[in-house]
């Protein structure tokens, strides 16, 4: 403790740990999807919702799926970059909850994607969100935690806002 101020955490082992149970029941997930269904099945599970199994060689809604190939590189080193700036920033953030859940679901569905690209060239999409007649692009579990933790990211990022203009937040602009 420095006089007054609190040292910000620098112990990411509970957050590598949430990031590495992320990639387990992606893959869990991914595993029983493979089992049970082909590629194109639908099953109808209810009025919004059904299991489908698709592979998607490009990135989010199928943005350059239909590439050459290379895209599978580029997505999975972007990923793997991303990644480990991640793990590098981690330790200054980590006593940050919402900050540091938001960088790990990141993580964890990256890495969960990045599995998929090396195994099977594409990422292994299962969930079709459906209403009205129109479908949503399929998506699976990392696929989720990287959209809750991009929105759990702006949503801290207004939360620091409301401290104020120039105000710093605990943990927010502070160097060691």
């Amino acid at each position: 403790m420095v006089r007054g101020k609190s040292v910000p955490s620098r112990n990411i082992d509970r957050w590598l740990w949430l990031a590495g149970i992320i990639v387990i029941v992606d893959q869990l997930s991914k595993w029983l999807v493979l089992a049970w269904l082909q590629p194109g099945d639908s099953i109808y599970v209810a009025p919004f919702f059904n299991w489908v199994l698709t592979f998607n060689a490009g990135a989010a809604f199928s943005f350059l799926s239909d590439a050459s190939g290379w895209q599978r590189w580029f997505f999975t080193v972007l990923a793997l970059v991303i990644s480990a700036w991640i793990v590098s920033i981690l330790p200054r953030h980590s006593g940050e909850f919402r900050l540091s859940l938001a960088l790990t679901m990141i993580l964890g569905g990256a890495i969960g994607n990045v599995i998929d690209r090396l195994r099977f060239g594409a990422v292994i999409d299962f969930v079709q969100w459906h209403a009205g007649g129109f479908y949503w692009p399929a998506f699976n579990v990392a696929d989720a935690a990287i959209s809750v933790g991009a929105v759990l990211m702006v949503w801290d990022q207004f939360a620091a806002g409301h401290h104020g203009k120039g105000a710093a937040r605990p943990g927010h602009g502070e160097r060691s």
